[in-house]
């Protein structure tokens, strides 16, 4: 089987972080998988692919060309006759739901966001019947999918797109006398909710709270909320939080933390968080998408609502007031990660949604290339693909 993988970019920390081990797993299977990237971004997550020995192809264009990005995926697969595509994130969706049935192709489409902008949830939701297979990356987003996008069962699979490794560096316990180093990593987004841990900090020393342990936060990423959160940092004089830029060896990071931060206001399933637990870290995480089915209150870390500066605050005191748990929650933390999202489930996890793949059609007349009037709504103003 000839698998066209179709992501809307190559940016890093992004849907296209876990393709490489989406790939491998299918690759097992006896497909030949080749990635097909609507647009450059920063290319981050372009060498892990090339390391993987992946065919990828970068288109030459931008975020809102939607019919020039059309043309070169229809081109593509009517050149070369793909016997799958797999696509990922909206604009990679819809764009080949139209060149699938246009083409024939079946197609198979991840859903990775907690969150869809409303109109992206309408055009899903109008085209779900030309994806022959809906899989959600985290048995929530894959809840979400059938009932916001209203997928019937049949066409719905899991597969969690995390495989846990048991060889990743761990963590060093903390020791009484050090600085405790807590961290976050991922995109400096709203989704990420960066500004509310930074109003936790703040709150927790307008508050009077004195810390019986030093400590450093460190958020490394990057994005279009650098500017405003250093200036947040800056007001409020928190003097030990530290943007430190994009990481390129995010193992290593996390191996030099004792406790992991997650904030955020949406996920889908986090990558980051269970990398953190791979670790052996303890993590204080918002009741998002998968997290508060991985992180066990008070047991592997603990769990607070999105949004809420001030319970954000009284958990890290907890932390804080405590250091000598971080530990052993974080050996607890690695046990359970290692055996909910060990590499062999998520192979057979793969090899199972393998066998339910659906069966190439016999090309289909051109006269279907524009279902539902799809390609008059990408030229309008204000595109909401994404």
């Amino acid at each position: 089987m000839r698998i066209f993988y179709v992501i809307n970019s190559l940016e890093g920390g992004g849907a296209a972080l876990p393709v490489p081990a989406v790939a491998k797993v299918l690759a097992a299977q006896g497909a030949r998988v080749e990635i097909l990237a609507l647009t450059r971004r920063d290319g981050r997550a372009l060498p892990p692919m090339i390391r993987e020995g992946l065919d990828v192809r970068v288109r030459p264009g931008g975020e809102k060309d939607h019919l020039d990005a059309l043309a070169w995926l229809d081109r593509l697969v009517a050149e070369e006759q793909p016997d799958l595509l797999w696509t990922s994130l909206t604009r990679a969706t819809l764009l080949g739901q139209i060149v699938g049935l246009r083409r024939g192709v079946p197609v198979v489409s991840w859903q990775h966001n907690a969150f869809l902008k409303p109109a992206n949830r309408l055009l899903l939701r109008a085209t779900r019947r030309l994806s022959g297979l809906w899989i959600g990356d985290s048995h929530s987003v894959t809840a979400l999918t059938a009932s916001r996008l209203k997928v019937k069962a049949d066409r719905l699979a899991t597969w969690p797109l995390f495989a846990a490794d048991p060889a990743a560096p761990q963590a060093r316990p903390w020791r009484p006398g050090e600085t405790l180093q807590l961290g976050a990593l991922g995109r400096l987004h709203s989704a990420k909710g960066y500004d509310v841990l930074i109003k936790a900090l703040a709150h927790l020393r307008d508050t009077g709270f004195r810390s019986p342990t030093p400590f450093e936060v460190r958020i490394a990423g990057e994005g279009a909320q650098r500017e405003r959160l250093q200036a947040m940092i800056d007001r409020a004089g928190l003097d030990n939080v530290f943007l430190t830029g994009f990481c390129d060896t995010p193992r290593e990071f996390l191996a030099g933390l004792h406790l992991y931060l997650q904030p955020s206001r949406r996920e889908g399933l986090c990558i980051a968080v269970h990398e953190a637990m791979q670790a052996g870290l303890p993590t204080l995480v918002t009741a998002v998408g998968e997290m508060p089915y991985s992180v066990v209150d008070g047991l592997t870390g603990r769990v607070v609502p999105p949004r809420d500066h001030e319970e954000l605050a009284k958990a890290l005191k907890w932390f804080l007031r405590a250091p000598y748990k971080l530990a052993r929650m974080g050996e607890v933390a690695r046990s359970r990660v290692l055996d909910r999202f060990g590499q062999a489930h998520f192979a057979a996890t793969g090899a199972e949604i393998f066998a339910q793949l659906p069966v190439r059609r016999d090309a289909m007349p051109s006269a279907v290339a524009d279902p539902g009037g799809m390609k008059r709504s990408m030229t309008s103003s204000g595109s909401p693909l994404s």
